[in-house]
């Protein structure tokens, strides 16, 4: 913004200046009332092309500055979304890893129940088989 606010004003005290100088050559001029409005119609005219390059400069630069804007924030987005999806990735990743560890204990339990199961039967029979003899 400053920037902005430094090439207006710089644009000013330019023309300004010109003006000024302008004045003090009419006054000083040892020319005609005819060449000395020429000589002014012609610093006015040069003054006026001048700020007409001076305006389209900055618009110029002022789209330059935009696209490269535009540029950069397109340049974040890519970023962000690609670091969303190596997120993305990892995160499922992890739940299919969480999933297998859930599976494979309940696998652990499942067997460590059916041993049991299995033990028990085996206990009772034997002492069964004992008790009947």
């Amino acid at each position: 913004m400053s920037d902005n606010d430094n090439g207006a004003s710089g644009l000013g005290w330019f023309l300004a200046g010109l003006g000024i100088g302008a004045l003090v050559g009419v006054l000083y001029a040892p020319k005609s009332g005819k060449e000395t409005r020429e000589d002014l119609m012609a610093s006015a005219m040069d003054a006026r092309e001048r700020a007409a390059e001076y305006a389209q400069q900055g618009r110029e630069r002022a789209s330059e500055y935009a696209e490269q804007g535009k540029q950069q924030f397109n340049d974040y987005v890519d970023r962000g979304k690609e670091y969303y999806e190596r997120g993305r990735t990892q995160w499922s990743q992890y739940v299919e890893k969480g999933k297998g560890l859930v599976q494979e204990q309940q696998n652990k339990v499942a067997a460590a129940v059916d041993a049991g199961k299995q033990a028990y039967t085996n206990s009772t029979r034997t002492e069964q088989e004992s008790s009947a003899s």
